[in-house]
């Protein structure tokens, strides 16, 4: 078997934080083979960068580098996080055309292939993650890397039209000809970017699955929709029941119906059109007015960045107007926290809510959607309200699928959600519970190595 290196913008390095479930599953993938996972420590340092730092965990190697202050502003906080990251949610309205960062972006991944490129041997298999990465294979074959080497983009794929609007798109996508696996989230993610290859890559679509570049390669391509650890999940959820935190929500409530939503503070996820949503919920349905109350957990991210800064305030302003509106003097409807909640214990706060709001504007999957149902008691499950805009409604049919944008759909689902009987919320539960339990995290690596190596 092939050693695996993984490659991705942070690396989940053990014993410093609780790792993610993304973390686990590559995790495993690296302890079976063997193998490294290479990236950036997350350290911006006062000198220049480059400075690398190894330890050894069982048989994996954890290698990581250091970044100037100036190349982390340029390549994570300028061009990945201002240009590509809104460029790849739609909004052209966010993107920063900042020249200066689209170099310091190149020169960080080309550190990154210099440091690498050593390391590999010929029969390696290196899996590269996302959008911070994307020419990281291009440079890699520059220098003479000749082993399999496969991207996963973890956010959407945008139209073929907003891609070429990224002065230079050509020299940037077409990088990424140098993989020979090009993973996606979905078959529509999968879709737009054959478009665009099509339209403006210079390349011609062969069949289904392959694409040829300008110069004759060929690329295969395909979706391979992440997914979650479900039984550890579960597990989880049923043990955070007797935690005194939990006891101390359930206690708050008095017996009312707990909706939740659970976001990073970040504009793609939909927060100023959600909590106008639920206000129009309550203006909507007087008949509930009192029963429900929405818990909105949305840590900060970001924060140096204005868009995120604005976001915030404009979240605490409508929530004051809601809740000023609406409140009783034994009732707060809208709940809206901005700090980290510990995973396990969120895992509890989900099984213990009615009703799970998912609503982005655009997701390239969402995995709160897939842990909100993982959690539920199977004896009484709550009800996921799903945003047809994130990857996971096209796998997940049986929740109640919404358009953001309309905020009277989505106060009616909340409604739906809240008076949905019994056996109507089991029967929608099972459908995707037994989809989470055949196709989890794990399922997800082992589909996405295997297509690699027979790329």
């Amino acid at each position: 078997m092939s050693r695996l290196v993984v490659v991705s913008n942070r690396v989940a390095i053990p014993g410093e934080n609780a790792p993610g479930g993304l973390a686990v599953a590559l995790q495993a993938a690296l302890g079976e083979r063997g193998g490294v996972w290479f990236g950036w420590s997350g350290k911006s340092v006062r000198g220049t960068s480059g400075n690398v730092h190894e330890q050894q965990d069982g048989g994996i190697r954890y290698i990581t580098v250091d970044l100037s202050r100036a190349d982390v502003d340029d390549y994570y906080n300028g061009f990945s996080n201002r240009t590509l990251w809104p460029l790849l949610h739609f909004r052209l309205d966010l993107v920063d055309y900042d020249r200066a960062t689209r170099e310091g972006y190149r020169r960080v991944n080309a550190l990154f292939a210099d440091t690498l490129a050593p390391l590999l041997r010929e029969d390696d298999i290196v899996w590269i993650h996302d959008y911070h990465l994307i020419p990281l294979a291009a440079l890699l074959r520059e220098r003479g890397v000749t082993c399999r080497m496969g991207f996963f983009l973890h956010v959407p794929v945008p139209s073929a039209d907003l891609m070429m609007a990224i002065p230079d798109h050509a020299r940037l996508f077409s990088t990424l000809y140098a993989y020979d696996l090009l993973g996606f989230q979905t078959s529509r993610d999968n879709d737009r970017f054959r478009s665009y290859v099509r339209l403006y890559g210079g390349g011609k679509l062969l069949d289904d699955h392959r694409v040829e570049a300008p110069d004759g390669r060929r690329i295969r391509t395909g979706a391979f929709p992440i997914s979650i650890d479900t039984p550890r999940i579960a597990r989880q959820a049923a043990a955070a029941a007797g935690k005194s935190a939990l006891r101390n929500l359930h206690t708050s409530l008095e017996r009312r119906l707990l909706a939740i939503g659970v976001d990073r503070l970040d504009y793609s996820k939909g927060l100023p059109e959600r909590f106008q949503s639920f206000g129009r919920y309550l203006e909507r349905h007087p008949d509930q007015k009192g029963s429900l109350t929405y818990l909105q957990i949305a840590p900060v991210s970001r924060g140096e960045v204005n868009e995120y800064q604005h976001l915030r305030n404009q979240l605490e302003q409508i929530a004051g107007h809601i809740n000023g509106q609406h409140a009783e003097p034994d009732w707060t409807p809208l709940r809206y926290v901005n700090r980290n909640i510990p995973h396990a214990m969120l895992t509890g706060y989900y099984r213990m809510a009615r009703i799970g709001l998912v609503t982005p504007l655009r997701d390239g999957m969402n995995l709160v959607a897939k842990e909100y149902v993982a959690a539920q008691d199977p004896d009484d499950p709550g009800v996921l309200i799903l945003s047809l805009l994130a990857g996971a409604a096209l796998e997940m049919k049986e929740a109640l699928l919404v358009n953001p944008h309309d905020l009277d759909g989505v106060a009616d689902a909340i409604a739906t959600a809240a008076a949905m009987p019994l056996a109507e919320r089991k029967e929608r539960w099972n459908a995707m519970m037994a989809r989470l339990l055949e196709y989890d995290i794990h399922a997800w690596r082992r589909a996405y190595l295997e297509a690699l190596e027979a790329a």
